[in-house]
Order: structure tokens, then C-alpha cells, then sequence
């Protein structure tokens, strides 16, 4: 209501005072009936009215973007680096345990004593200078019942050496588990019981072999050639001291 009484003053002045006003005040006259806000002034002194200040509307412009709405959407995070194929190279491998040592007192083979004793099987076995049958032959036993001391394994061989240190290596088919003993004394006597107060039952002289029937400390019960007697150890080889067989 205040914007068109303005408005009809301003053209009830236009009216009265028409002849009065320039060129000027018509156009802003004219410009205040379409809409626009207009403040007259009074006449210039030199009878001319000054240009009419005219202030246009002003829009409300939409709001700039935020930063934050500007700024594009945050890269979606990657796979830490320990999923890739190369960070999974770079784990350190778990280490394989180290295998214990072997024992030197037992068989690589057979995990059995090493030293120990054992018998030819048969009347002829021959002792090579390496594990194979492509060795030379160093020496061949010609006795059955030999006793013979084992002192390594090689697969299917076994270096062994007889009461003189002779010997090499005999497949193991040649070998038996059966335990005999050498007689190493001149003359040894086989007593009734393991004491050197009991009866003598029989005498063996030196080479004679006989089988193991049992063992103490100190002696140890023979069969000879189907004889049995008790003899001590010292007079026999194939047998350790203090070895004890029931």
C-alpha cells in the first residue's frame, strides 16, 4: 500500500508540475510505474531535476557449495598391505626344525648298538673294501659261527672285524644275531658253577668257538660242541666286560 501511494504521487506531481519537469524525471516517472522504487529530490537551482537514483531489486542467489559438499568422496580404504601376494612373500617362511644329531652309538640303519657283536651265518662270507659288490675282497671268513664285532651300516652292509682286527664290509645276509665267543686263552676251563672253586667240567684251547648260552659280570655259561660249563670272560672274545645276557 506504501509502494502505490508513492507511485501516485510521484504521478500526480508528473501531472502538475509537468511543464516543469526535464526529460530526466519523465523516464524516472515512468520507470516508478512499472515498479521500481524511486526518491525524488527537489529541483537543482538551475531549475533542472536532478537524475533519479533508481535501485533495482535484488534476488537471493543459491547458496555456494560448502566445502565439505565440494570436496569429492573420500577413496575407499585398500587391503592392508600383508593381503597383497608381495607382502605375503615377504612373510618370513616358518623355519623347519634342524633334525637332531645322530647318535655315533647306534646304527644308521638299524638304530642298534654300535659296537656290537654278531655271528657268520655261514661257512664262507667275504669282507669288501666298500659297501658294493663292485669293491675288491679283502678277506673272506671261512668258518661257521665266527664271532664277528660290527662297527658301521651302509644300507644293506656291515663293516666287521674279527677277534684279529681282520675284516670289512659283508652284506647282512651273511650275518647272523645268534651271539658266540672265540676262546683267546691257551686253555680255558668250563667249571659247574661261575666260581673258580667248582668243578671243572671240560678244557678248550685257543680258536675253539662256542655259543653264548648266558652271561654275568665276570662269566659266562658256553655250549661247546654240546658241552656247557661256565668259563670267565677274560679267556673269551665277543663278549664285553661287565655285558650281562639271560
Amino acid at each position: 500500500m506504501t509502494k502505490n501511494r508513492r507511485i501516485r504521487a510521484g504521478l500526480l506531481a508528473a501531472v502538475l508540475l509537468g511543464p516543469l519537469l526535464t526529460t530526466g524525471a519523465t523516464e524516472a516517472l515512468a520507470q516508478a510505474s512499472s515498479g521500481a522504487t524511486v526518491a525524488l529530490q527537489a529541483p537543482a537551482p538551475d531549475g533542472l531535476a536532478p537524475a533519479a537514483s533508481i535501485r533495482p531489486k535484488t534476488r537471493s542467489l543459491p547458496a555456494a557449495p560448502t566445502d565439505a559438499a565440494a570436496s569429492p568422496a573420500p577413496a575407499p580404504q585398500t587391503a592392508p598391505d600383508a593381503a597383497t601376494p608381495d607382502a605375503a612373500a615377504a612373510q618370513p617362511t616358518p623355519q623347519k626344525k634342524a633334525k637332531p644329531p645322530r647318535d655315533p652309538s647306534k646304527g644308521a640303519v638299524t638304530n642298534l648298538p654300535i659296537p656290537r657283536y654278531v655271528s657268520l651265518k655261514g661257512n664262507e662270507g667275504n669282507a669288501r673294501r666298500g659297501p658294493s659288490l663292485t669293491h675288491r675282497i679283502d678277506w673272506v671268513f671261512t668258518t661257521a659261527g665266527t664271532p664277528l664285532r660290527v662297527t658301521a651300516e651302509h644300507e644293506n652292509w656291515r663293516r666287521v672285524e674279527d677277534a684279529e682286527g681282520m675284516g670289512g664290509w659283508v652284506h647282512y645276509a651273511l650275518l647272523s644275531g645268534v651271539r658266540t665267543a672265540l676262546v683267546t686263552a691257551p686253555m680255558a676251563d668250563f667249571r659247574m658253577q661261575p666260581d673258580e672253586r667248582a668243578t671243572v667240567l671240560f678244557q678248550a684251547e685257543r680258536g675253539v668257538t662256542g655259543r653264548l648260552l648266558e652271561c654275568q659280570p665276570d662269566w659266562c655259561r658256553v655250549n661247546v660242541q654240546g658241552e656247557k660249563g661256565w668259563v670267565q670272560k677274560t679267556a673269551l672274545w665277543g663278549v664285553d666286560p661287565g655285558e650281562v645276557l639271560e
